[in-house]
């Protein structure tokens, strides 16, 4: 419910009066900046339902102050003003408080065990914890290292890793295991860890249906920097009995949802 405070505060800030020339000309912006190609001026005047003469004066402000400039017989793109912006605004993003704020609101939400990780150089390293109402008897906690073949964090993070670095740890590895990976009961041997290692890397989701701890599920997915490299990993568990971690389920969708807004925020498009 939404407090009457916090209610009175969006109406005051919606009620305010700003200028609503320069409220026209952004939105002409982030329409140039939103579409994949340049756009012309009829096209933008469709989109904005504004008169081509009226838009015409906004797309001559814009292309002085160097935000857009005219290509392609006369389509409008981006140019080096907006650049700067971006390169501005993404200097003074800090990626990891975005994501924990984002595994706060997805523990809120479904009042389950939600952690974040990130690749410390050989591992996954446990950033973040919050445990759910229903406290689970695991031994992972805060600052933990998770290895890359028995969590669901880990084979995302493998999953990603250059060819030849995922290689080379999954061959030594294999030269001699202390036990089996396992999926969904299953185990995996050198050639079908591979293959779920790649099936890992097309979903961008890991799910563990209690494999390696016993009654409890675990589904990971992860955070992408501006690299398309993975800037963390969220992961949700619970108890097997009441944590439906299926592909397609509420779960996977709200915690799926929670990475790409993420990634969202991070990147300013989704990877």
């Amino acid at each position: 419910m939404v407090s009457t405070k916090t209610s009175q505060a969006s109406v005051a800030e919606t009620s305010r009066q700003g200028i609503g020339s320069l409220e026209i000309g952004l939105r002409v912006l982030n329409e140039i900046a939103q579409s994949p190609k340049p756009l012309s001026l009829k096209e933008l005047s469709l989109r904005l339902d504004l008169s081509s003469s009226r838009l015409h004066k906004y797309l001559i402000s814009l292309s002085r102050m160097q935000y857009i400039v005219q290509v392609q017989n006369a389509r409008y793109t981006l140019a080096t003003a907006s650049l700067t912006l971006g390169m501005a605004a993404l200097k003074r993003i800090d990626p990891m408080p975005i994501t924990f704020d984002a595994a706060t609101r997805l523990h809120l939400a479904t009042d389950k065990t939600v952690s974040v990780a990130i690749w410390n150089g050989k591992t996954p390293l446990i950033v973040n914890w919050l445990d759910s109402s229903q406290v689970l008897a695991v031994n992972i906690r805060l600052g933990s290292e998770l290895s890359p073949f028995f969590s669901a964090a880990g084979r995302l993070f493998l999953a990603h890793l250059p060819p030849q670095r995922q290689q080379e740890i999954i061959e030594s590895f294999y030269e001699a295991p202390s036990a089996l990976p396992r999926h969904q009961g299953r185990q995996l041997d050198k050639e079908a860890f591979y293959a779920q290692i790649h099936r890992t890397r097309e979903d961008n989701l890991s799910c563990f249906y209690g494999d390696f701890l016993p009654d409890i599920n675990v589904i990971s997915s992860p955070v992408f920097n501006l690299s398309g490299q993975i800037q963390a990993v969220i992961s949700l568990m619970g108890m097997a009995s009441n944590t439906d971690v299926r592909p397609g389920q509420r779960l996977e969708r709200l915690l799926t949802a929670t990475t790409k807004g993420t990634t969202k925020l991070i990147c300013g498009t989704a990877i």
